[in-house]
């Protein structure tokens, strides 16, 4: 059962995320999401004008005659929210913890589309599908949405929930959408994309899953993951694995080490995304969101233009 206290939670993340959406997102959206994607309606004839990309070679050899696809603008978008629940996800150190964060992202993006009368959907994973909610339309849908989101990741942090994984796999998602989605999408993966060499063969699947859906990457980061303070003996534990080790953080040596690891890996989780072609959102827990969302939805508009 639900407690009262998560009700109340997503009433106010409601309240906060609509009035956000509505104020600043919702003509962002519009114009940098709609009507991008081509949906294939019929073959006919070629006639003199007509781009010979779409010409439909299958058809042209069976019947002898020039024959192009046409295609019509899609009216409608499925947008599908791909949310890291594993234990990485369970830390922050300023205002709030990623999985918060990600939950209000979320949200946000859930609104946003449904002002566009778009399909929201919802997958929740770990190294694992942990939850998966179908798209739909509607308020109330979207209600259910971060519900479950907000839900799930309190089960996790109390230690008292379903959660089947702790680790992260971030190839799981995209085979999975690929699975339950027979249309092309809108796809956010939110994610602190912690895991393994961000997994070898993610890059792979990343690109598939970008050739067939529109992918969005939302980074999540807290600024304890790149710099450490000067606290003395400090236990740190890897929240996946339970991995502990105790550092001096004293040592500047340390600290600089430290860092300097951190960036690199920054560098290279930007450098696959832009191999790939895959926009992204990078959000952390010491800052508000909104001034990073309103930045990608501006760059990508003008791209589009």
């Amino acid at each position: 059962m639900i407690p009262k206290d998560l009700f109340e939670k997503v009433h106010r993340i409601e309240i906060t995320t609509s009035h956000l959406v509505t104020d600043v997102f919702a003509g962002e959206y519009h114009s940098v999401f709609k009507g991008r994607g081509m949906e294939f309606d019929e073959v006919r004839e070629y006639q003199i004008g007509d781009d010979i990309r779409t010409i439909d070679w299958n058809v042209t050899a069976r019947s002898g005659t020039v024959h192009v696809k046409k295609f019509v603008e899609e009216r409608e978008l499925t947008v599908m929210i791909l949310v890291d629940g594993s234990l990485s996800c369970q830390f922050g150190t300023v205002r709030q913890l990623k999985s918060q964060l990600a939950a209000e992202l979320a949200a946000v993006l859930a609104f946003s589309a449904i002002r566009n009368n778009d399909k929201v959907g919802l997958v929740i994973f770990s190294d694992t599908i942990e939850k998966f909610i179908p798209p739909r339309k509607g308020l109330r849908h979207v209600l259910r949405v971060i519900r479950e989101a907000l839900y799930f990741q309190a089960l996790h942090r109390d230690g008292s929930g379903q959660a089947q994984g702790r680790l992260t796999d971030l190839n799981g998602p995209l085979e999975y959408l690929n699975k339950v989605t027979t249309r092309r999408t809108v796809s956010f993966l939110i994610s602190d994309f912690f895991a393994p060499s961000i997994q070898t063969s993610f890059r792979k699947t990343l690109a598939v899953a970008n050739k067939r859906h529109d992918v969005v990457a939302i980074t999540l980061n807290d600024p304890r993951e790149y710099e450490l303070p000067d606290c003395r003996l400090l236990q740190l534990e890897d929240a996946e694995t339970g991995k502990m080790v105790l550092i001096d953080s004293a040592d500047a040596h340390l600290r600089e080490q430290y860092s300097r690891k951190a960036l690199l890996r920054l560098q290279e989780r930007n450098r696959l995304f832009q191999s790939v072609g895959v926009d992204h959102i990078d959000v952390s827990t010491d800052s508000p969101y909104e001034g990073q969302l309103a930045k990608f939805f501006l760059l990508r508009r003008r791209r589009f233009r």
